[in-house]
C-alpha cells in the first residue's frame, strides 16, 4: 500500500496545485487498488514517484514567463512499435534537431551551461538508473534500448504532470488508463513546455525533435501550446503493433507486479490505444499538409533515406550532405547490429486480427 502521506514533504510545497491534486489521487489510489504490486515494485513506484515529483516542484522554481518561447517542434507519433523510435532516432542525426536526452529528465537540475564534471556526474547518476532498470527488468534493452546521451520519448518528461503512459506500462492501472483517455492533457503538455523553455536556457535549438505514442490523439493539446508544431504520423499494421506492445509491457511489468493478466492487458492496451486513433483521426482533419504528414512503416523500412527526403520536402526543412552521411551510418549501423528475436502473438493477449483491425479502422 502506498500512502499518500508518503510524499508529505513534496505536497506541502504543491498542496494547493489543483493540476497535481486530481491525477495524483487517481494514480494512487488506481496502484493501491489494482495494480498488485510486489514489495520491490512498490518501492521502485515509490522511488519514481518522489523523482517527478522533485523534479515538477523544481521545474515550478526554475520555470518564468519571461522566456515562454519555445522553438518549433517536430513530433513524430503512430502507435507504439510502429518504427516511430527507428524514425526518431534518424531524425536526431541532424544537428538542428534537438531532443531532451534521458539523463537530462532524469536530473535537469541544477541547469549545466557548459560540459565538464557535473555533467558527467549527472550522466553517470542516469547509468546507475539504467543499471537498475536493466537488473530489474531483463532483456528490456532488446526490445527499446536506451542511453543516458540519446534522445529519449517525451512520456519521461509528462510524468512532471502525473500524466504518462509509463505509468500503465509499469502496472497494472485501469482506473488511472481510463483516466488518461478523458482527462485535460493540456496539463501535462504546460509541464512540458515549461521543461523545453527552461532546457533553452542554456541552449535555443532550430527545432525540437519529440516522440511519444502517446502524443496521438493530443493534436489539439500539444497545438495549444505549441501552435506551430508540425506531426509526422508513422502507420503500421496494428495487428503487429499491438502484439509487441503488450509484449513490452508484459516484460515491463514483471519487475512490478505479482501476477499479469495477459488477456486483461491485451484488451485495455487495445482499448485505449483505439480511443487515441480515434481521436487522432478527428483532430488531424483541421490540419494541413505542411502541419501534418503520414508515412509508412514498409516505406521506412525499404528506402529511409528516400523518407526522410519526401518528410523534409514537405515541412520545407535543409537537407545538408553532413546530415545524409550521419543517417546513413546510422542505419548501416543499425543492420549491423544483432537484436534478441521479440516474439509475440495476438493470442497470446486474446485479441484476433479482425477485432484489432475494426477497432483501428484498418483495412
Amino acid at each position: 500500500m502506498i500512502e499518500k502521506s508518503k510524499f508529505i514533504r513534496e505536497l506541502e510545497l504543491v498542496s494547493t496545485d489543483k493540476e497535481f491534486i486530481e491525477p495524483y489521487n487517481v494514480l494512487i489510489d488506481s496502484l493501491n487498488n489494482e495494480a498488485n504490486l510486489g514489495s520491490i515494485g512498490q518501492l521502485a513506484v515509490e522511488y519514481q514517484l518522489k523523482q517527478h515529483i522533485n523534479n515538477r516542484i523544481l521545474i515550478d522554481k526554475a520555470y518564468s514567463l519571461k522566456n515562454h518561447s519555445v522553438s518549433k517542434p517536430l513530433i513524430v507519433i503512430g502507435l507504439p512499435r510502429s518504427g516511430t523510435t527507428f524514425l526518431f532516432n534518424l531524425l536526431s542525426k541532424d544537428q538542428d534537431n534537438r531532443s531532451p536526452l534521458f539523463w537530462e529528465m532524469m536530473k535537469p537540475f541544477p541547469l549545466l551551461n557548459k560540459d565538464g564534471f557535473r555533467k558527467k556526474v549527472r550522466i553517470l547518476q542516469s547509468d546507475l538508473i539504467l543499471f537498475f532498470k536493466e537488473r530489474f527488468i531483463p532483456n528490456l534493452d532488446n526490445l527499446h534500448k536506451i542511453k543516458s546521451t540519446s534522445p529519449e520519448e517525451c512520456l519521461l518528461i509528462k510524468v512532471f504532470g502525473l500524466q504518462s503512459i509509463l505509468y500503465f506500462y509499469m502496472a497494472n492501472v485501469p482506473t488511472y488508463l481510463n483516466y488518461l483517455s478523458n482527462c485535460d492533457t493540456r496539463i501535462s503538455y504546460s509541464w512540458h513546455h515549461k521543461f523545453l523553455s527552461i532546457l533553452e536556457n542554456q541552449l535555443k535549438p532550430t527545432r525540437w525533435l519529440l516522440k511519444d505514442p502517446s502524443h496521438l490523439g493530443n493534436l489539439k493539446e500539444i497545438l495549444s501550446v505549441y501552435p506551430d508544431a508540425c506531426f509526422i504520423h508513422i502507420t503500421r499494421d496494428p495487428a503487429e503493433t499491438i502484439p509487441s506492445i503488450c509484449s513490452l509491457t508484459a516484460q515491463v511489468r514483471k519487475g512490478f507486479s505479482k501476477d499479469l493478466d495477459t488477456k486483461r492487458l491485451g484488451q485495455e492496451t487495445l482499448n485505449f490505444w483505439a480511443k487515441s486513433n480515434d481521436k487522432n483521426e478527428a483532430q488531424r482533419s483541421d490540419l494541413s499538409s505542411n502541419q501534418y504528414m503520414q508515412v509508412q512503416y514498409d516505406d521506412l523500412l525499404d528506402d529511409p533515406i528516400n523518407l526522410i527526403k519526401d518528410i523534409y520536402k514537405n515541412f520545407s526543412i535543409s537537407l545538408d550532405d553532413r546530415t545524409l552521411s550521419l543517417m546513413n551510418a546510422y542505419i548501416e549501423e543499425g543492420s549491423s547490429d544483432a537484436k534478441a528475436e521479440h516474439k509475440y502473438s495476438l493470442e497470446d493477449y486474446g485479441l484476433e486480427r479482425a477485432e484489432v483491425h475494426n477497432k483501428l479502422n484498418y483495412s
